[in-house]
């Protein structure tokens, strides 16, 4: 039979994981997140573009990086709807 010290010591494991989930949950939502990956994703593709010679490398990477913002804007949208259904 379990000891309230085993027990507590495994409720306070319990908590300091819930601890690390909760965090990792808020990275994963937040704005900070979200506007990093649209710089990088505009960096890479603009060295990308200035690599392969093409044209207008600073105004062609806004597309990829408009379309993961655009991305993360509607896909809680969507995960609404299928969780409803």
């Amino acid at each position: 039979m379990p000891t309230l010290t085993k027990l507590q010591s495994q409720i306070d494991q319990i908590k300091a994981r819930n601890k690390k989930v909760e965090a990792d949950k808020a990275w994963e939502t937040s704005m900070t997140r979200k506007i990093l990956i649209a710089i990088l994703t505009y960096t890479v593709v603009v060295i990308f573009f200035l690599t392969a010679s093409l044209p207008h490398p600073f105004i062609n990477a806004i597309v990829p990086s408009l379309a993961f913002i655009l991305s993360t804007l509607t896909v809680p949208v969507f995960k609404s709807w299928y969780l409803k259904k």
